[in-house]
């Protein structure tokens, strides 16, 4: 698989030399599936531990850690809360994104304050920080993730929380990224009483529906380069710097891929061809194998 990977971005990657292969990181995962259990995946990454600024992939973590704090009782699952959650996983919807922040952190946004009331919110605002620690992830050392997304971008005591240049910013690996949504994807028990992320993540692959819906987070990312009538989940992450997808799909009863591919770079912006390049290029491989 790793010289299959490297042999694919040295392909696509050469169609377009500013699209050079160290700016790109990739996690790829197999899983092999009988009998309605997925085995253990296995697979190869490239710069996969390289840490990127996530964009919208970081809605990912904020979802889980809601579905964490209802199942442990911080919060009270509510229709508001569900359709917040579905809007910012389906529809990468911000405003939903900043509404279940405030209810998983208890701080709010607003002017910037000092003093006391600052060092409590800070300490406030970095709970799922301190959640993602207890996990004990390997995958997730070093991730940071405990700011917004904005349309345009932060003010005030979010502004300020992002520190001198930035350097609080979120951060994730495309491996950590790959073990949130396989979490997701195979180790939760969806329940009456929870979120059910799986199926917030679903995403219609015919082309005829995806052109009703042009923030569809399929045409120009990795959904786009496979079968319209697979069962495909994903979330996409696209700003004026960065392009990603994270997506999973079933290539038949007995395999199951993972495919996470951050490019990092305002080249990455505007190339709609790449990422479903990558990920027909996978599929192909995939059918071979089986």
């Amino acid at each position: 698989m790793g010289l299959v990977l490297n042999n694919i971005l040295d392909r696509v990657c050469s169609k377009n030399k500013e699209n050079l292969k160290n700016d790109i990181a990739v996690t790829w995962i197999n899983y092999k599936s009988e009998k309605n259990h997925i085995n253990k995946g296995f697979g190869f990454g490239i710069n996969n531990k390289k840490l990127i600024y996530p964009a919208s992939i970081v809605k990912l973590v904020y979802g889980l850690a809601a579905y964490s704090w209802i199942e442990t009782k911080k919060i009270l699952l509510s229709q508001e809360i569900s359709d917040a959650t579905n809007k910012m996983l389906s529809h990468s919807s911000n405003d939903a994104t900043s509404f279940l922040i405030d209810i998983i952190t208890g701080t709010t946004s607003g002017p910037c304050i000092e003093g006391e009331h600052w060092e409590d919110w800070k300490y406030q605002r970095s709970i799922i920080n301190d959640w993602i620690k207890e996990l004990n992830w390997s995958e997730l050392n070093e991730i940071n993730c405990c700011q917004k997304t904005w349309d345009d971008g932060p003010f005030g005591r979010e502004k300020e929380f992002y520190g001198i240049d930035s350097k609080n910013r979120n951060m994730m690996t495309t491996d950590a990224t790959a073990r949130i949504l396989e979490e997701i994807m195979i180790h939760l028990h969806y329940q009456k009483d929870n979120l059910n992320l799986r199926g917030f993540l679903k995403r219609n692959l015919n082309k005829n529906a995806l052109t009703m819906d042009p923030l569809n987070q399929v045409n120009g990312f990795l959904g786009e380069g496979l079968p319209e009538n697979i069962n495909f989940w994903s979330k996409a992450g696209l700003m004026s710097k960065v392009r990603h997808d994270a997506a999973w799909w079933v290539n038949n009863d007995s395999l199951q891929t993972l495919l996470v591919v951050f490019g990092n770079g305002e080249k990455y912006v505007k190339d709609e061809i790449l990422f479903p390049e990558i990920s027909n290029a996978v599929y192909e491989y995939n059918n071979n194998l089986i």
